[in-house]
C-alpha cells in the first residue's frame, strides 16, 4: 500500500548521462546533505538547474510558478538525444508546498520546451497569518493519529484546490498505524480542519485486502522447503597472500521462497562474515529481534562462520533474511542493468532491510523513516509466514523509486487507511509492473517470472493481482478498464487500469502461454493490439515515471506521459508510439475522455 507523501523539502541535485532504449533514463537525488558537494562540482548540473529556474519564472502562465516562490531542484535528467528535465519542488514564502512540485523541460540548448505540473492553479494561499497556533495543530494531529506528535510546521498545501495555509505534524507511535508506525497529519492552519492524516509507511497489503481475506477466512502460506545443499557457490577462505579483512566473499543462502541462491558477503575475519553486499553499495539485511524498529543501526547484524545461511524453513531466523537481502540485491540489479539507476534513489546507496520486524506483524513496508524494507513474521493465522517473496520486495521498492522521482499521492484517505483515486492508482501500478519486471530479470527456476503478482503467497484464487486481466483478482476488486468512477476507486483495485494498457503494449492483447501461464487480456474496444515487446514498454514506462509524472499524475496524464517517453525513444512516427496510443485506447483512456476541470 501507498503512503501519501508529505514531507520537508530537500535541495539535491544528481546528473548522469543517459543511453538510449533501457539504459540510463533516470537519475533522482542524492541526500541533502550531499547536495552542496555534488552542486558545486557537476558545473553541466548547475547550468542545466539555473536555466530550468529562470525559464520556470519566464514562463509563469503555463509553469504556475509566481512571486513569492522558489524552486529547488531535486532530479536533473540528461537525454542522451539532448533534452534536459529538471524536477522542482517548490517554497512559497520560505513554506514548502504540498502538491507544488513540477518538472521543466529544455531542449538541448537549454531553451524552454515546456513543463509537466502537479498544481493546476496558483499555489499562493489567499491568508498567510495562520489562526491556530503551532502547539493547538500538534496537540489537534496527536489527538486523531492517537500518538505523540512532532514540532508542526508551516507549508501551503496546493493538493486538489487552491492553495490553502496548514500545518504539518509528523505523529509517531501512532495506535492507528500498523504496529504503532508514524503518521503525517496536516492540519488547516485556519480552521483546525483535518485536511490530511495519513501513514508513513508502505503497507504491502492494504486494511481493505486484509478484511476481505478475514471475511473470506483465507489465509496465507505460501509454501517453503529446504534443498540439498549446492556445492562451488561458497568461496574457501583463500591460501595464497595474507587475508585483509574487510573483503569481499560469495556465501549460500538457503531461502524460504526462492531456493538456495548465492549471496554476495563481507568477510570481517578468518572465519567470520557479514550478510552485507559490498557489490550492491553495502546492501543489508538485520534482524529487528520482534521489536518495532525504524532506525537501522538498532537492528541485529546476521553473521555466520561458515558464509552459510539460512535452512529453507522459518526455524532460522537466517531464512527470512536471505529472502530480503536476495530480493533487494535482484531489484538493484533490475533497475542498473535496465535503466543504469544507482539505487533505490540513484545515489550509489545499497537498500536495507529488517525482518523480524514487530511482535505477529501481518504485513511487509517501505518505510520512509527508516530508508528500509521492514518485513514482519505475519501473525501465525490469517498470514502464516513472512512476505520476503521477490516480487512483493520489487513492488515495495518499486514505491522508494516513485518516491524518489514523482512522488504519487492518492487523492485521499479513509479512517481505516485506504487510499483512493487515480495517482495513488499509478503509483500501485508501477509497483506491480516492475516488480513483475524484477522476477523476469532474475529468471529463477524457484521464482519462475510472469505477469502476475503475489502467485507465490498461496492465495484460493492463486495471485494477488495480474497483469493481463486485472478483473480475476476477486480480492481486491480490480478494474480491467478506465471509467469516471475510477477516480474514485481504492488504489489497488484502480491500478488495473494501467497494469492492463501496460500488459496490452508489451505483450498484446489475445489468447497466449508465456513461459507455461496462460493469458487471455480483452480490450475494451474489441479491437486487437499487438504489443512491443516487455523491453520496449518497460522503457517507456520507467522513462514516462521519471520525467513526465508529477504527484498528481492520473491514467489520462499517464497516457500522455507515455507517449512523450515512446517519442523521446522511438519518435512520433514509429510502431511503439501508435501502440501506446492503442494500448491506452484499450483500456478506456483516450484523449476523447479526459475530464474536464483542473486538478
Amino acid at each position: 500500500m501507498r503512503r501519501a507523501h508529505i514531507r520537508s523539502l530537500a535541495v539535491a541535485v544528481a546528473v548522469t548521462t543517459a543511453a538510449t532504449g533501457l539504459t540510463g533514463t533516470a537519475f533522482a537525488a542524492p541526500p541533502a546533505g550531499e547536495a552542496h558537494a555534488t552542486a558545486t562540482t557537476a558545473s553541466p548540473a548547475t547550468s542545466v538547474v539555473k536555466a530550468a529556474r529562470a525559464a520556470a519564472f519566464a514562463h509563469a502562465p503555463a509553469t504556475g510558478v509566481g512571486r513569492g516562490d522558489d524552486l529547488q531542484a531535486q532530479d536533473v535528467m540528461i537525454d542522451p538525444e539532448g533534452a534536459r528535465h529538471v524536477r522542482f519542488v517548490r517554497t512559497h514564502q520560505g513554506m514548502p508546498v504540498l502538491g507544488g512540485d513540477l518538472v521543466v523541460h529544455l531542449t538541448e540548448r537549454l531553451t524552454y520546451a515546456g513543463v509537466t505540473r502537479a498544481a493546476d492553479h496558483t499555489v499562493a494561499p489567499a491568508v498567510t497569518r495562520a489562526k491556530l497556533t503551532a502547539r493547538q495543530a500538534e496537540e489537534k494531529a496527536a489527538a486523531v493519529a492517537e500518538g505523540e506528535a512532532e514540532s508542526a510546521e508551516l507549508v501551503v498545501d496546493a493538493r486538489g484546490g487552491a492553495g490553502a495555509l496548514a500545518y504539518q505534524v509528523r505523529v509517531t507511535g501512532s495506535d492507528t498505524t500498523e504496529a504503532g508506525g508514524s503518521r503525517t497529519v496536516v492540519v488547516d492552519a485556519l480552521t483546525g480542519t483535518v485536511r490530511s492524516n495519513v501513514p508513513d509507511s508502505d503497507e504491502f497489503l492494504s486494511p481493505h485486502l486484509i478484511d476481505a481475506l478475514r471475511e473470506r477466512g483465507e489465509t496465507l502460506d505460501p509454501a517453503t522447503g529446504t534443498a540439498p545443499q549446492s556445492a562451488g557457490l561458497t568461496a574457501a577462505p583463500s591460501a595464497g597472500a595474507a587475508a585483509r579483512y574487510p573483503s569481499t566473499a560469495t556465501g549460500t543462502g538457503t531461502s524460504l521462497f526462492a531456493g538456495k541462491v548465492p549471496l554476495t558477503t563481507t568477510r570481517t575475519a578468518r572465519t567470520s562474515y557479514l550478510l552485507k553486499d559490498p557489490t550492491h553499495w553495502g546492501t543489508e539485511t538485520r534482524d529487528a529481534k520482534n521489536q518495532e524498529l525504524e532506525n537501522f543501526a538498532r537492528g541485529r547484524t546476521f553473521t555466520s562462520t561458515t558464509n552459510k545461511w539460512g535452512n529453507g524453513a522459518v526455524s532460522s531466523r537466517a531464512s527470512a533474511a536471505v529472502d530480503a537481502q536476495y530480493g533487494i540485491t535482484k531489484t538493484l540489479d533490475f533497475y542498473k542493468k535496465s535503466f543504469g539507476r544507482k539505487g533505490i534513489a540513484n545515489n550509489g546507496k545499497g537498500a536495507r532491510a529488517m525482518v523480524h520486524f514487530g511482535d505477529k506483524v501481518a504485513n511487509a513496508f517501505w518505510d520512509p523513516a527508516c530508508v528500509c524494507m521492514l518485513y514482519g513474521d505475519g501473525d501465525g493465522q490469517m498470514i502464516k509466514k513472512p512476505l520476503v517473496v521477490l516480487d512483493v520486495t520489487g513492488h515495495e521498492l518499486t514505491h522508494g523509486v516513485v518516491d524518489a522521482t514523482a512522488r504519487l499521492e492518492p487523492t485521499y484517505v479513509d479512517a481505516q487507511g485506504n487510499q483512493y483515486g487515480e495517482p495513488g492508482s499509478l503509483n500501485e501500478s508501477l509497483a506491480d509492473i516492475f516488480g513483475a519486471n524484477v522476477e523476469f530479470s532474475t529468471d529463477n527456476p524457484k521464482n519462475p517470472p510472469n505477469y502476475l503478482i503475489g502467485e507465490k503467497l498461496g492465495l484460493d484464487q492463486k495471485f494477488l493481482r495480474r497483469l493481463d486481466k486485472p478483473s480475476l483478482d476477486k480480492l481486491e476488486g480490480a478494474i480491467d478498464y478506465w471509467s469516471p468512477a475510477t477516480r474514485d476507486a481504492e488504489v489497488h483495485a484502480g491500478s488495473g487500469v494501467s497494469s492492463h494498457a501496460y500488459y496490452l503494449l508489451a505483450e498484446g492483447s489475445g489468447r497466449k502461454t508465456i513461459r507455461g501461464v496462460a493469458y487471455d487480456s480483452q480490450t475494451y474496444d474489441g479491437v486487437p493490439v499487438k504489443g512491443i515487446g516487455r523491453a520496449k514498454a518497460t522503457a517507456i514506462f520507467y522513462r514516462a515515471l521519471t520525467r513526465y509524472m508529477v504527484s498528481s499524475t492520473d491514467f489520462h496524464d499517464a497516457r500522455v506521459a507515455t507517449l512523450k517517453a515512446a517519442k523521446d525513444l522511438y519518435g512520433a512516427a514509429g510502431t511503439e508510439y501508435k501502440t501506446v496510443n492503442r494500448a491506452w485506447a484499450a483500456v478506456n483512456v483516450t484523449a476523447a475522455n479526459t475530464p474536464a476541470g483542473g486538478r
